[in-house]
């Protein structure tokens, strides 16, 4: 059987799992354009992902995934905390916000396990780490494929050896955050994609500045089974990304791209900004609590009109970013 078979999917592509830019109506239409559509549960509730999971089954009867993020045991640490929140107080003064709460978020992790099994999920994706023994046999258990994140051939090695089906090899050339869970290691994907692809006996999927058909084909002549495109659908009609958001990948241009821990202490590559060239030399807490701090910070910049202050999470190939519906953009791809 093939890849594409085992998934129940027409094409070899995989919808990126960008949480908070990925809605029902994205997830579905990716998945009707017979590509894998998938859900960025990674800052849900456990209901609200069963709540995502029913919308999208409202919406397609074709399968989909769900992309969780593994959490990790970081202590708090309540100095650190402080300086951080000092740190971005300047922004939040330009913002009209001197002072903001800051709640800090809470892990559904072993909820939204549950909520895969009872709502029949077929395929689920991790990113950040990997799950433990016995969420991985849990899953298993009823016949759940899974897929890990790996930046490096490290990961992808313990990736396949904790039971995943397959394996994201994520370029250094990808949007967003980084899956790192082994130390940071950046790899561009020509090369990572291969010594992965040696190392592992599992379907490899490429991922990282996948922006045209040509790139597709290339990465499959590569070894990969299949590859995750995000930032190329980033503006198509049904993203949930915010107009300002859209607008700057539209009018990105080459080399606009840059990695940081400003936004969520936590590696992620978007398009350079204000806030970006702001946080140079400020403390920043490690992840999830600089995200925590900072998210006040993202709405209120995005509902005054200021994407100087928002994360515009992107690619390196983002200038080739374009517009139309998912199966539109899909199209361009087969």
């Amino acid at each position: 059987m093939t890849f594409t078979e085992t998934l129940g999917i027409q094409h070899p592509i995989i919808q990126a799992p960008m949480a908070g830019v990925t809605t029902p109506e994205f997830v579905a239409a990716a998945a009707e354009a017979g590509v894998l559509g998938s859900i960025g549960a990674g800052y849900l509730s456990a209901e609200a992902t069963r709540d995502f999971i029913h919308e999208v089954k409202k919406l397609t009867d074709k399968p989909f995934a769900v992309n969780l993020f593994v959490p990790e045991n970081t202590d708090i640490d309540q100095d650190q905390l402080r300086q951080a929140y000092l740190g971005l107080q300047p922004i939040g003064k330009k913002l009209g916000m001197p002072f903001w709460k800051a709640p800090l978020s809470e892990q559904s992790f072993a909820g939204q396990i549950d909520v895969i099994i009872e709502e029949d999920v077929g395929i689920c994706s991790f990113t950040f780490g990997l799950p433990d023994e016995s969420t991985v046999q849990k899953l298993k258990e009823h016949n759940i494929y899974l897929i890990g994140t790996a930046t490096s051939v490290e990961e992808a090695v313990v990736a396949e050896q904790v039971g995943m089906d397959a394996v994201v090899a994520q370029g250094k050339e990808a949007g967003g955050h980084r899956g790192s869970f082994l130390g940071e290691q950046l790899l561009p994907l020509a090369e990572l994609l291969p010594s992965i692809v040696g190392a592992v006996g599992i379907p490899v999927i490429a991922a990282g500045g996948i922006a045209n058909r040509e790139h597709l084909i290339l990465q499959l002549s590569r070894g990969a089974q299949a590859v995750q495109i995000g930032t190329a659908l980033l503006a198509a009609d049904e993203s949930g990304a915010h107009p300002l958001y859209k607008e700057a990948v539209l009018k990105a241009t080459g080399n606009c791209t840059v990695l940081t821990k400003a936004f969520s202490g936590k590696p992620a590559r978007g398009i350079r900004n204000e806030f970006i060239d702001r946080m140079v030399n400020v403390p920043i807490a490690p992840y999830p609590y600089q995200n925590d701090l900072t998210k006040k910070i993202r709405s209120e910049a995005a509902k005054l009109g200021k994407p100087g202050f928002m994360s515009l999470w992107a690619g390196e190939n983002v200038h080739e970013t374009v517009v139309g519906t998912v199966e539109e953009i899909i199209k361009k791809f087969i």
